[in-house]
């Protein structure tokens, strides 16, 4: 009985995975592409490597804010006293740290236990009180429903191995009002010094997340670098 028993579950366990296999082989293609990608295709568009923690110091360099206008981007974003952020793919808390004295509360989720330490460590030499440290996964956010405002995906959705997934776990977490804001270097322009495959298009993000269920409410055209563009629930 025992032994029966046992089989019926690997049987289960192995129909499960299969299953989701057979719905990622759906969704996601494989082929050789860019010698920097990862050769996982998503809508004709291959998916990047993530960036690891060793890349802290260029998410912290001095040159940024001019090449990035941050300043801005949370201009655009508009945040009021009252909401609730999430930062996906905080990385080292570059846009955590600017949002936080705005908001009521701030979530940077990341997959990196490193990056989250950062982040970690300067909150508490800072003394900030509403952030709160998350550790993502590769296919959740791991937020609570219901429960964000306002979304910020800096050069960071690109890098999602698994963007369907991703995406639905962020609209559960999204308030029916909430804000997509989806921050990706334009790959309209060539004069832009980065790699392809870590740029998007306005079309190729508009035809992913209408997949996803969520519209393009404007793209704030006022980055240097970077399409600023925000997307809430159809």
């Amino acid at each position: 009985m025992r032994r029966l028993l046992l089989l019926l579950i690997f049987f289960f366990l192995s129909f499960s995975c299969h299953s989701q296999n057979d719905n990622d082989n759906q969704a996601y293609s494989f082929k050789a592409g860019d010698r920097f990608g990862t050769g996982k295709w998503y809508m004709d568009r291959e998916i990047a490597h993530v960036m690891g923690y060793q890349g802290i110091n260029w998410l912290e360099r001095p040159e940024r804010e001019k090449e990035e206008n941050t300043n801005r981007l949370l201009k655009n974003m508009n945040i009021q006293g009252d909401d609730v952020i999430a930062d996906i793919g905080a990385g080292s808390g570059y846009h955590v740290f600017k949002m936080a004295p705005k908001a009521k509360e701030v979530y940077a989720v990341d997959i990196q236990a490193e990056m989250l330490q950062a982040i970690q460590d300067k909150k508490e030499e800072l003394g900030v009180l509403n952030i709160q440290l998350v550790k993502g996964s590769e296919r959740s956010v791991n937020l609570p429903e219901n429960k964000i405002d306002k979304v910020l995906m800096v050069d960071v959705y690109h890098e999602f191995s698994y963007p369907i997934e991703m995406i639905a776990s962020i609209k559960d977490a999204l308030k029916p009002q909430g804000e997509i804001y989806l921050i990706e270097y334009r790959a309209e322009d060539k004069t832009v010094p980065i790699k392809e495959l870590h740029k998007m298009s306005e079309a190729q993000a508009v035809k992913e997340m209408n997949a996803a269920g969520f519209k393009l409410k404007e793209n704030i055209d006022n980055l240097p670098w970077q399409h600023c563009m925000v997307f809430i629930r159809e």
